[in-house]
């Protein structure tokens, strides 16, 4: 079966497109064909990124990797339960779509909390949590005391996970493996980084979650945008030289990779 890797938080801003893109660029070059879903239906922007770089394959003619996507919509449906249902066949049947073909599938979520959202959560083999590194996306996790900094209690969010948790116990699956990517991390030894560090540390051997280092703050994930591309697909295409600091940021991304000890993954770029 597909493993299915899922991008969540409740804040926009903190990376999960990004992610996604990487995390699905780097599994291509490691032989795995790759599923998608974005289940932000707003914004779509894990989708848009993927729509330019198919119209940058098709302007340049350069060979590069695509994902199987699956697209979804809300139910329109006037009764409450009965577009429950119709979105959880919906999402049911995707997702079977997908395993027939690929050995991941990859689900962005969106900053927000929709019905999909939670079936995504309780089906997620990995869960990652992208977050910038500060006390106020610290506050999507849990509720920090003032005073003293220490934790005083999960947030939503993480009661949310919680219950995707009980859910696939009570289904007999294995445990979600909860993974929490600090983005965007200072250079600087500063306060405000140590308080960051210091309470999710806490809140990890508490409420069961892994934390390990993201991206930095770089131009070049923003740059890449426009043109559909991955740090990955630079010393294919010659678009953006492989400075210095993009040299730095493709090893980021081959460092959260590993870090993800994802199934039958062995890194090839």
């Amino acid at each position: 079966m597909a493993h299915i890797v899922v991008l969540g938080n409740e804040k926009g801003g903190s990376g999960k497109s990004t992610t996604s893109m990487h995390l699905f660029a780097a599994l291509s070059r490691c032989g795995h064909q790759v599923g998608v879903i974005d289940l932000d239906l707003r914004q779509k922007s894990f989708f848009r990124y993927l729509e330019n770089r198919e119209a940058f394959v098709k302007r340049t003619g350069t060979k590069l990797p695509m994902p199987v996507r699956e697209v979804l919509d809300y139910s329109t449906l006037d009764s409450v339960s009965a577009a429950q249902a119709e979105e959880e066949t919906r999402f049911a049947d995707a997702l079977n779509r997908l395993d027939e073909t690929c050995s991941f599938i990859l689900i962005d979520c969106p900053g927000s909390h929709t019905r999909y959202a939670q079936m995504a959560h309780a089906a997620a083999d990995t869960l990652i949590t992208p977050m910038n590194d500060s006390l106020i996306d610290f506050d999507l996790l849990a509720r920090l005391d003032p005073e003293t900094g220490k934790v005083k209690g999960p947030s939503v969010y993480s009661e949310m996970v919680w219950k995707a948790r009980q859910l696939r116990a009570s289904a007999g699956l294995k445990p979600v493996d909860w993974v929490v990517l600090r983005n965007r991390i200072s250079t600087l030894n500063a306060r405000n980084k140590r308080r960051v560090g210091s309470a999710l540390q806490e809140l990890s051997k508490r409420i069961g979650f892994r934390v390990i280092p993201g991206f930095g703050e770089r131009v070049i994930f923003r740059e890449m945008f426009l043109s559909g591309l991955t740090l990955l697909d630079l010393k294919d295409t010659g678009e953006i030289s492989l400075n210095i600091s993009n040299l730095a940021a493709r090893q980021e991304v081959r460092d959260v990779v590993k870090a993800l000890q994802l199934p039958d993954v062995k890194l090839k770029f």
